[in-house]
């Protein structure tokens, strides 16, 4: 998956928009929150609700999932692109920070 198609999928989403909060950081958010980070080699999403079943990408893969900073004991990972995680894996991945971060929505907030 290419950088371009990886930002493609996320702005696919309903109501998602590319934002650039910090300089040169490109996240993807729904409403007023992130649900992708698209920095560097891969993207940050939120994986689980807790650090530790976030940590099951850690242990599948060790070379190319890492805890983010800062946020990270939320259960936000970075995950490479490119490396031993599968594009589908990775969509999967988005498609599941997205639902985790329209949950939390306030209902008019939520993309229709």
């Amino acid at each position: 998956m290419t950088r371009d198609e990886l930002v493609a999928y996320c702005l696919a989403k309903p109501g998602a928009w590319e934002d650039q909060p910090w300089e040169g950081d490109v996240v993807a958010k729904v409403g007023p929150k992130i649900f992708a980070f698209l920095g560097g080699a891969g993207v940050g999403v939120k994986c689980a609700p807790s650090r530790e079943a976030a940590d099951e990408w850690l242990h599948r893969y060790p070379e190319d999932a890492a805890a983010m900073p800062y946020i990270g004991r939320s259960g936000w990972n970075s995950l490479t692109v490119g490396g031993a995680i599968p594009d589908e894996e990775i969509r999967e991945a988005i498609d599941e920070s997205y639902r985790w971060v329209v949950s939390k929505l306030p209902k008019k907030d939520r993309p229709a």
